[in-house]
């Protein structure tokens, strides 16, 4: 298999679904001259054109509402926010339209669009553009949330996206985007809704998304040095969730840590916990720990920057703190 960026499989999975369905549509922020704020849509206005390729004024709620209008008329449109935290300006249309019009109109329209752009901790952008609002979205119904942490699932679950007919939130980091990974050459797809044990292990679960999963496998990696097997879960679609590869792993090890970079109140951390701790509740030895951003806005400083967020070292701790383990 060949070894590429995260970009460039997200920019493969768009070119392969562009050349295959005529009615797939990419807009946004500087997707076509600039070949993308972080150059994922590298080419693509050159291959397909301006009509097929556009380049938007600086007007989330324009032109996501233009998207779920061409949605509805039988297009395919791909919304790039040049990252989730300007989708703020887009909530009125996403929430109250993009995510209900199928089952206001008994059916009869679908909403076949994916707005999809980073989301989370970066680096050096202070407290309102380092954010991450993946709860906000998993709180809606009408939505699919996916949000992949490696080349092969990023481009999977985007072709898969792509040809849903429901409207997906398709959260990427803008960390990872110079991440490489093995990425098969032959088409393939990953169903939305399932999970992926990324490293087996027996004695204590974490459970993950997006970028902090490598951090996880970095924490198991540590755990593993100091004789502690960890498994790994990669949520990957977050609504639809997963429950019943992440109740398994729970039956296995019987410890559970939840990582989210999110603040800790009300986010997917605390939803996963509370599905664990009411259906699992008679498989744990321990009380479910998580680890998540802490609660206040992002500071610009570097070291303080690093010191709110999910670490390797605090995903040790919360592992051995759910083992008894000082």
């Amino acid at each position: 298999m060949a070894i590429i960026t995260m970009r460039e499989a997200l920019r493969q999975a768009l070119d392969e679904e562009m050349q295959r369905d005529p009615t797939v549509i990419l807009m946004g922020e500087e997707v076509g001259q600039y070949d993308g704020a972080y150059k994922v849509s590298k080419g693509l206005l050159d291959k397909y054109g301006d009509q097929r390729v556009l380049d938007t004024p600086i007007t989330e709620l324009g032109f996501t509402g233009l998207a779920v209008g061409a949605a509805m008329g039988g297009l395919r449109p791909v919304v790039e926010w040049m990252t989730i935290q300007f989708g703020l300006l887009a909530i009125d249309q996403l929430i109250n339209n993009a995510a209900k019009m199928r089952y206001m109109s008994g059916g009869q329209f679908k909403i076949p669009m994916v707005v999809r752009g980073p989301n989370g901790p970066a680096e050096y952008l202070s407290s309102q553009h380092s954010q991450s609002f993946a709860s906000y979205f998993v709180h809606v119904p009408g939505f699919i949330v996916l949000a992949p942490s490696t080349p092969y699932d990023a481009k999977g679950l985007l072709k898969t996206a792509i040809r849903d007919d429901n409207c997906v939130i398709f959260l990427e980091s803008e960390m990872s985007y110079g991440l490489k990974g093995e990425v098969p050459e032959e088409e393939y797809l990953i169903p939305i809704g399932s999970a992926d044990v990324k490293r087996q292990g027996t004695d204590v679960t974490i459970v993950s998304f997006s970028k902090p999963v490598l951090q996880c496998l970095a924490a198991a990696e540590e755990l593993a040095r100091q004789g502690i097997s960890a498994e790994v879960v990669d949520l990957r679609s977050l609504r639809p969730l997963d429950e019943e590869t992440v109740y398994a792993s729970v039956r296995k090890t019987n410890r559970v840590v939840v990582v989210d970079e999110a603040w800790p109140n009300a986010g997917v951390a605390n939803y996963v916990t509370s599905l664990i701790s009411r259906n699992c509740f008679d498989d744990l030895d321990a009380p479910v720990e998580e680890v998540t951003g802490m609660d206040v806005p992002m500071p610009y400083n570097h070291t303080l920057e690093l010191m709110v967020q999910p670490s390797v070292e605090k995903i040790v701790a919360a592992a051995k703190r759910a083992l008894y383990i000082d």
